[in-house]
């Protein structure tokens, strides 16, 4: 009998040991993380180049580009 409430001590002590020590979730969450820092890059990305100043200097360079004389 002492030696299968140890066996049963033993073998708790193990799935808790594993219990704290296991890390099956954190892929999962450091690419919910990474998600959710790229679709806010996207965002910011998005409304900077739809802004008016980029729309304004893109529109100058390729009209520039497009009225340069060809030698």
């Amino acid at each position: 009998m002492g030696t299968t409430v140890r066996n049963l001590l033993w073998e708790l002590r193990t799935r808790l040991l594993h219990a704290v020590t296991a890390d099956h979730g954190m892929s999962t969450a450091e690419y919910a993380i990474g998600t959710i820092a790229a679709a806010a890059f996207g965002a910011v990305l998005y409304t900077v180049v739809t802004g008016d100043s980029i729309v304004s200097a893109l529109t100058k360079i390729i009209d520039k580009a497009l009225k340069t004389p060809v030698k």
